[in-house]
């Protein structure tokens, strides 16, 4: 049977500049089943999903739940929440963790603090190894759950102590889908060794642009931009890459990649449409998804 994920790789579409767009990522630990709009479709309080989700917009701030792998239908509820914030704008990261009884505690965070990197005492600093969020919810798309729950437990099997199942992180097409904390970076296609390796240049403060669809941190340009210029120069280093995009006309823009050692480039992207038309999900209607293509790449 074809899938949207299938096709895409079929298609060859491109996995850069592809990830979800959150500055701050509120990770909300809920057990059992997931409906296609978890928040509102799970055993977390449907009014309490939905007023997280408000509360957010807007903010950069990206909330979702997530759960161990594993068997999920008959859980009990969970008791005590472990709850992640995480910024993901590069050089400027961090990761804290709490736990809540009551998710509606979460209410009470400023959003907008949390958005522009203000993390407010909130939690305690993460202090473990790399945060892998593999993206399950097959209520939302068969491809996720097809591809990413056997990944995601493939993962915890070979010991990684820090591995998530999570609700949505865009993209079904590319499943299975990876985001890792910190740093924010998604990854798409994963094998179990990919995937593991990934988790292995995380640890050392590195990234992987074979699967790389780019840093939440970043806008869909900057994630461009960020990509050529990590490939011209072979530069992996998490923090190593800083930017600034300006609109330079409709559906295009200068984005400024500046490395730390005082090395600049202008990098010239463009939006355009993926062709053929494709299915961004399975079920839907085929379209030609939006994609971001770079022009040139100039030293300044």
């Amino acid at each position: 049977m074809s899938t949207c994920a299938t096709l895409s790789r079929e298609l060859s579409e491109p996995l850069t500049a592809t990830a979800a767009v959150a500055t701050t990522w509120l990770l909300l630990e809920q057990n059992g089943p997931w409906g296609a709009k978890a928040l509102g479709e799970s055993h977390l309080d449907g009014a309490v999903g939905r007023a997280l989700e408000a509360a957010a917009a807007g903010t950069g701030v990206r909330v979702a739940l997530i759960r161990r792998p594993g068997r999920h239908a008959d859980c009990l509820p969970t008791a005590r929440h472990e709850v992640v914030v995480a910024h993901a704008v590069p050089g400027r990261g961090w990761v804290r963790r709490a736990q809540v009884a009551d998710p509606a505690e979460l209410l009470a965070l400023d959003f907008a603090a949390l958005g522009v990197g203000d993390h407010t005492g909130f939690g305690v600093e993460h202090v473990g190894g790399p945060l892998a969020l593999v993206c399950t919810n097959g209520r939302r798309d068969r491809c996720c759950a097809l591809l990413g729950r056997p990944l995601a437990a493939e993962l915890a099997a070979a010991g990684h102590s820090e591995v998530w199942e999570v609700t949505h992180l865009g993209g079904h097409r590319f499943s299975p889908t990876m985001l890792v904390l910190p740093h924010g970076y998604a990854y798409g296609r994963l094998t179990p060794e990919s995937a593991k390796e990934v988790l292995a240049a995380t640890a050392a403060g590195h990234m992987v642009p074979e699967w790389s669809r780019g840093c939440s941190g970043w806008e869909r340009p900057g994630q461009a931009a960020e990509h050529a210029v990590r490939l011209a120069i072979g530069e992996t280093g998490v923090d190593a890459l800083t930017l600034a995009q300006r609109v330079d006309g409709p559906g295009r823009w200068l984005v400024a990649v500046i490395h730390r050692d005082g090395r600049a480039w202008e990098v010239d992207v463009i939006e355009s449409v993926s062709e053929p038309a494709r299915p961004e999900s399975c079920g839907k209607a085929a379209g030609t998804p939006s994609r971001m293509d770079v022009l040139s790449v100039r030293g300044i």
